[in-house]
């Protein structure tokens, strides 16, 4: 859809993104975007799929599996005989709170901004068990690492389980104080499940020494993987207690596992490698990802994280002195994504607000498309106030936040 007014050209490394010219995309932080690079990719292994599929899914899958598994080991600090591939970071949730052997009187603790179908997840599996679900508010606006850990300190119980963490939270884009939170749990004898659905790619990464039980994060959003590719990471101690949801031919349940021990692979990532038929080629594109997003710039992922972490920044505050907002949270726990709270709009546009059908959470963020061509989403803050979330990634530039805030002045009125 062509929009009568203009609108700003992204960075100049946007043309290696298969990103629609026409729509400033500022929601890399729902979906992430696939480098043409990597879908190319992508394309070459599910050619090679079809061309001999049982080939492909007897031997190479499991080989192409071992590359991508060694390629994302050091980016997230991890041995590779730790880590197994899930479609998504709910995935891995899913995998971990069902392989828990809950009992009445346990507690499972987590925030109530942690993502809803996280919370749907634990609920369930403690409605089955009789295990208790204790969720609580993380204060907002955040302030301090310390406010964090005493937010979450102050829940636990002598019958806390487990505590499911994110790293960064995924509506509000609070990088938590993951390390700290860790230790202070294991303390108190509490394990942690760490949801890093943003994490990789936009944080500097070291699983081995956080040391949490269980972690997750997904690949296809700061590391630029195709849609379907995320990770699960178990200590060795709780990889024997963790089962896939979905068990395939070749599940411990049967006793037919032809390729536990070969190339070092333990049961837990044969358990995970193959879950049935299905297209595998995002994970094994993973590798070409990383390779991509090392080499885009000079200094590789290190680079990018600090060019995409300064340019959300500048957004906000250039957002909040348009809008008279504050910053919802200290530079240190922003990262590549930061949220902007709106001021009320005019009672003109609320009637023109009113009346708009939207397929989103929001009216303003149908408006924002149709009328300014901006893809970001509009939802709703713990205070109960509307915000914007932004993300950065390297196809951005700044003068398409600058058209955000001009768009989102007129259509609020102010």
């Amino acid at each position: 859809m062509r929009r009568p007014i203009p609108i700003p050209e992204p960075s100049e490394l946007a043309h290696l993104w298969a990103i629609d010219p026409d729509v400033v995309y500022l929601n890399h932080g729902s979906f992430g975007a696939c480098p043409k690079v990597v879908l190319d990719t992508q394309h070459n292994i599910r050619a090679r799929m079809e061309r001999e599929a049982v080939t492909f899914f007897v031997r190479d899958l499991f080989e192409l599996t071992d590359q991508a598994r060694a390629a994302l080991a050091p980016v997230i600090g991890a041995h590779a005989r730790d880590i197994a591939f899930v479609p998504n970071a709910t995935t891995g949730v899913a995998n971990v709170i069902n392989s828990l052997e809950l009992r009445p009187g346990d507690e499972i603790l987590f925030a109530s901004i942690e993502y809803p179908a996280c919370r749907a997840i634990i609920r369930d599996a403690c409605e089955r068990s009789g295990a208790t679900p204790v969720e609580f508010d993380l204060p907002w606006p955040a302030e301090s690492d310390d406010q964090m850990l005493e937010a979450v300190l102050s829940h636990v119980t002598r019958n806390t389980r487990l505590c499911l963490l994110s790293h960064i939270t995924s509506a509000t884009a609070i990088v938590l104080p993951a390390g700290r939170i860790i230790n202070a749990l294991r303390e108190r004898g509490v394990e942690t499940l760490l949801d890093g659905a943003h994490a990789p790619g936009m944080l500097e990464l070291d699983l081995s020494a956080l040391a949490p039980a269980y972690a997750t994060g997904n690949c296809h959003k700061w590391l630029c993987a195709p849609k379907g590719c995320a990770y699960l990471w178990v200590r060795e101690d709780k990889q024997s207690s963790i089962r896939p949801v979905v068990h395939s031919v070749y599940a411990r349940t049967l006793g037919a596992q032809p390729w536990a021990g070969e190339h070092g692979r333990t049961r837990f990532q044969t358990d995970f490698d193959y879950v049935g038929t299905d297209d595998y080629t995002p994970r094994l594109a993973l590798p070409e990802a990383i390779r991509f997003m090392q080499g885009v710039v000079p200094g590789g992922l290190g680079e990018v994280r600090s060019r995409n972490n300064a340019l959300v920044r500048q957004a906000r505050d250039l957002l909040c002195e348009r809008l008279g907002a504050r910053p919802t949270a200290p530079d240190s726990m922003t990262a590549a994504m930061a949220v902007v709270t709106l001021p009320a709009p005019s009672p003109e546009a609320r009637e023109r607000l009113d009346s708009t059908e939207s397929i989103f959470n929001s009216p303003l963020q149908t408006r924002l498309l149709e009328r300014h061509a901006i893809q970001v989403p509009v939802w709703t803050s713990p205070a109960g106030q509307p915000m914007v979330r932004l993300s950065a990634q390297l196809y951005n530039s700044l003068a398409q936040y600058e058209h955000l805030g001009d768009a989102l002045a007129r259509e609020l009125g102010r």
